[in-house]
């Protein structure tokens, strides 16, 4: 399987260039923007940041009478703990992102585009920076691009490292200089977005896809994959494997073969206990049910967890399930913005009864209010950080119980050495 984001690593402009690139943007330039936005339709290119709505049906919800500005913002924070693939992207790819966002921009009415970053991604956003300026100056981005009468102008917008700030409608507030809080939907942002105008949000991999949809055509993306999961992802795993790291593969690649195949297999001693398959607020799955599913939207949600951002979080028989839950807990209680109740106190109860749980101190009853606060999270804020909260909490519970209650009973849990509580 050819790779078709890190097919090659490509920083500067040149190498780029004499590997085909810029060339699908003047492909798009002699397009209608409609017929731009069929092909990508016809890819069933996918939201690679963690939701997986369809691109190009996205695009098209951009209002055809709206007036004044429209705006294409690409979501590069990738906060999601396990998540490193568009960094490694931005890295080795970075003018991929950038054709893909003049593409998209021209497909939707945009002139003017902005990279939010993590805060963090320093070296990232530096590189970025030296790229879409010398992508302006040989005339990929800016005024008139290509003779085509069409402008872009393109952005870097570096965040403060929220996590929050990955979802889409937070984002927009960061990037107005507004304290990073979700927004209540409708409008969306399609509708209402950046500065009160129409805008579409994308991912980096969502958006470093697009040249290559538009060199070779939307039905040969659409083949690739499996079924409504076409195209190519980018697997980020993480834990006890030989050989961790971000791997290009179809979607519905069995997750045994990425496991055993492409990362070697898991370390001499260890033995596969659990797999958090799309970042760490996807439902984690048993060593069985993940040695029989595959990475792709329908398999994952049909085996009741989520493709999410496609990082593939190992878990050796070696380590407790309840500690690992009080990290997570610690981490989306500190992350949550406060602004809804049933997020705000239910992340810190959740992390207060793992402490508890994890000092010792816990009962079995402490389990049981553990899932219920959980379970009534769900569904019931404005964004999904509750739930992202939620789903581990109560899969971690229903899934690996018997640890949970040994700490309850004052006894170290199955996977540690004695004397531990």
């Amino acid at each position: 399987m050819e790779s078709i984001l890190l097919k090659d690593k490509v920083r500067g402009l040149e190498g780029y260039f004499a590997a085909g690139g810029y060339k699908p943007l003047k492909k798009a330039l002699a397009l209608k923007p409609a017929e731009i936005i069929e092909e990508v339709k016809k890819s069933g290119l996918r939201g690679r940041g963690g939701a997986g709505f369809p691109t190009g049906l996205k695009w098209s919800f951009i209002p055809k009478d709206a007036e004044g500005p429209r705006y294409l913002v690409c979501n590069a924070d990738e906060g999601e703990p396990g998540t490193f693939k568009d960094r490694e992207l931005i890295l080795k790819n970075p003018h991929a992102l950038i054709e893909g966002m003049a593409i998209a921009g021209y497909a939707i009415g945009a002139a003017h585009g902005y990279i939010y970053i993590r805060g963090e991604f320093t070296a990232e956003a530096a590189l970025l920076e030296t790229a879409i300026a010398d992508a302006r100056a040989k005339g990929f981005i800016g005024r008139n691009i290509l003779g085509s009468g069409f402008n872009f102008e393109l952005f870097v917008h570096r965040g403060a490292g929220a996590y929050i700030c990955g979802e889409e409608t937070a984002l927009l507030e960061s990037l107005e200089g507004f304290k990073g809080q979700p927004r209540l939907k409708p409008p969306f942002p399609a509708v209402k977005g950046l500065f009160g105008s129409p805008t579409v949000i994308n991912n980096v991999e969502t958006l470093a896809a697009v040249p290559a949809i538009m060199e070779r055509g939307g039905a040969w993306y659409a083949v690739i994959g499996a079924g409504k999961s076409a195209g190519t992802k980018l697997f980020c795993v993480s834990g006890p494997v030989n050989k961790p790291g971000v791997y290009e593969l179809p979607l519905g690649v069995p997750l045994r073969d990425l496991l055993e195949k492409s990362c070697g297999g898991l370390k001499a001693g260890k033995k596969l206990k659990a797999v958090i398959p799309g970042g760490s607020s996807t439902p984690v799955l048993t060593a069985a049910e993940a040695l029989a599913v595959n990475l792709d939207y329908e398999s994952l949600t049909a085996a009741g967890s989520m493709l999410g951002s496609g990082a593939v979080i190992v878990i050796d028989e070696s380590q407790c399930m309840v500690k690992l839950l009080q990290v997570l807990a610690r981490f989306y209680h500190h992350e949550s913005c406060g602004q809804c109740t049933p997020c705000r106190e239910g992340c810190g109860w959740i992390e207060k009864l793992l402490n508890r749980l994890e000092d010792g101190r816990g009962t079995v009853k402490d389990i049981d209010t553990l899932y219920s606060v959980a379970d009534g999270m769900m569904g019931r804020t404005i964004c999904p950080l509750a739930d992202a909260m939620a789903m581990p909490v109560m899969s971690f519970v229903k899934k690996f119980r018997s640890e949970f209650e040994a700490h309850a009973a004052g006894r170290c849990c199955p996977s540690e050495a004695p004397g531990k509580h």
